[in-house]
């Protein structure tokens, strides 16, 4: 190793001592026992080389990086490596255009293959470390994938590399943590650990003991900042029961408002907490049950007369304040643009009440039956809108049902999550009259004024009878309306869904439609459908004869995107069976 006075002497000197030669001038740099002085010359020459291409003053040279830790898992196949590579080559996709050609989209495919990979529990080669944290860090989508398969090697390059620092502020990463066993390591890893870290540390402890890993975030609450206090809130999702209720009521007091309403939130998907008890005392001053006599309401209480539901109908009063215990418990008090506020207060209230409280409200009626009471002045929208809120919070799979409704009696319209419609049996009901909305919170009875989200509230649903649904209902309506219903199914989609979506796209070519309106639909089917179902679309990569009324250049267009759809299958089918131990 070359001491720091061999670099000493200028760059002038070397050239000069080395054009006289070291028999004439003795070299400015100290000899070695051993070297002679034209060694010691070629020395200082190359050491100061490569000073000056790097631009860099000579300096001690720095502590050298702690050993990259182990990774137990085995590697990858050969064929499954060389995939890889193939893939991160491929990550910036194939260029832009509406013609993609018959080729397989690899940059879509990179997210299943990791999946898989994890699933499968391989460990990412070293030599492609570097790429993958590219990849991940160019695609926020990839991020947890990627960092999942990468390891603890992964967060041990990004300490060295500043782009990739995103990988210390996200979790993901399947390094060893220590257990509830080892208490000490827990302690030193939560209170020493990076972000990503203790994440990780945290959502472990809740998945073995939900009790520890509550104490472990009670520990250092107060202390916590209030981004890490809302994330650090989100992991007790995992493991939600009652006996988290104390330190959540605690949190509704919190200075971060983001942090009081994801309180609320937690505490209202808990059945029989205090908030949800002072919520559903609210809720019911808001919505009662009255009789309809001679074209005249009258209020009357819960009722037992469930067979004349045209008899009836539920009035609402929206709350006309919003005060500081409201606050504390979740309800946020200034509403979005274009919304009244006591039409804010009371979707609010609504989404927080527990849905199995109106059945007893409402004289015995089962879900169905409630969703299909008209709604006076107007409200149905709003109430059902919220409704639909709640069954996603509370997880309810009777009033989800309800609120779904038939797949072939849904109307398709323009709203949040493939569209808005009228839900259930209430959607053939007698419509009330609409009223104009103003602040004082009343709300238009119309499809444009609902903000119901479907593709969230068919995630309740068992898998196989959210499929199910979403097929009944493209084989009613087509596809134009269900992009997002078919993101929230299980992949691979079951076999009854892959064929109405196959059917659908088969029943757009034949119609001549413009097939570009389509391309969405056929990434996810790429993506999504079985590859067993290869060969059976054989049939449908062939190029018929263009119709006199379709669009110039559909046919072809579609041809290639059946041809990129069965390829697409059966590449993926290979990357499976090379993942294959």
């Amino acid at each position: 190793m070359i001491d720091e006075t061999t670099t000493s002497a200028t760059w002038d000197d070397l050239v000069s001592a080395g054009l006289l030669g070291t028999e004439r001038r003795t070299p400015p740099v100290p000899g070695r026992a051993g070297r002679s002085a034209a060694g010691a010359l070629l020395d200082a020459a190359a050491v100061s080389t490569v000073r000056r291409r790097a631009a860099l003053r000579p300096a001690p040279a720095r502590e050298r990086p702690v050993p990259a830790p182990s990774d137990p898992r085995p590697p990858l196949p050969p064929a499954a490596r060389r995939r890889l590579g193939l893939l991160l080559a491929d990550r910036n996709g194939t260029g832009g255009g509406h013609r993609r050609g018959t080729a397989p989209d690899l940059t879509e495919l990179l997210p299943q293959w990791l999946t898989a990979a994890t699933e499968y529990g391989y460990r990412a080669p070293e030599a492609l470390l570097p790429a993958l944290l590219d990849a991940a860090r160019a695609r926020t989508d990839l991020r947890a994938a990627a960092l999942a398969f990468a390891g603890p090697r992964a967060l041990w390059l990004a300490r060295l590399n500043d782009e990739w620092k995103f990988a210390l502020r996200g979790a993901g990463s399947t390094a060893a943590l220590p257990g509830p066993d080892d208490p000490e390591a827990v302690r030193a890893l939560w209170e020493e650990g990076l972000f990503a870290e203790r994440v990780s540390l945290l959502a472990s402890l809740r998945r073995r003991d939900p009790a520890a890993g509550r104490a472990l975030l009670a520990r250092t609450w107060s202390t916590e900042r209030a981004e890490d206090r809302l994330m650090f809130l989100d992991s007790l999702r995992e493991g939600l029961t009652v006996a988290d209720e104390p330190f959540l009521e605690q949190a509704l007091s919190d200075r971060s408002r983001n942090v009081r309403g994801t309180a609320a939130e937690l505490l209202s998907a808990l059945p029989g907490t205090a908030l949800a008890g002072r919520m559903a005392d609210r809720a019911r001053s808001c919505v009662t049950l009255a009789r309809i006599e001679d074209g005249a309401d009258s209020s009357a209480g819960p009722s037992s007369d469930t067979g004349d539901t045209g008899a009836w109908t539920l009035v609402v009063e929206a709350p006309r304040e919003c005060d500081a215990a409201m606050q504390r418990d979740g309800v946020v008090l200034r509403p979005p643009t274009g919304r009244g506020r006591r039409a804010w207060w009371l979707g609010q209230l609504l989404e927080a009440a527990p849905l199995d409280c109106w059945s007893r409200w409402l004289g015995g009626r089962e879900p169905a039956a409630i969703v299909a009471l008209p709604v006076a002045d107007g409200w149905r929208t709003e109430l059902h809108d919220a409704w639909c809120r709640a069954a996603v919070r509370q997880r309810d799979v009777a009033w989800t049902r309800a609120l779904l409704g038939s797949p072939g009696a849904a109307q398709p319209g323009t709203g949040p999550g493939a569209g808005t419609y009228g839900t259930g049996p209430a959607a053939n009901g007698p419509a009330p009259a609409a009223t104009p909305a103003t602040t004082t919170g009343a709300a238009p009875d119309t499809p444009a004024g609902s903000s119901r989200d479907l593709a969230r509230l068919l995630t309740v649903l068992p898998e196989d009878e959210r499929a199910r649904w979403v097929a009944e209902f493209i084989a009613a309506h087509g596809l134009s309306d269900a992009f997002r219903m078919l993101g929230v199914c299980a992949v691979p989609w079951s076999e009854p869904l892959g064929r109405a979506v196959v059917d659908a796209l088969d029943i757009a070519r034949d119609a001549g439609s413009y097939p570009w309106s389509f391309s969405g639909v056929m990434g996810l089917a790429e993506r999504c459908l079985d590859p067993a179902a290869a060969d059976r679309l054989d049939m449908l990569t062939a190029t018929p004869d263009e119709p006199a009324d379709g669009s110039p250049g559909a046919v072809g267009y579609w041809s290639e995107a059946f041809q990129r759809l069965v390829g697409t299958l059966r590449l993926r089918a290979t990357m499976r069976a090379e993942l294959t131990p």
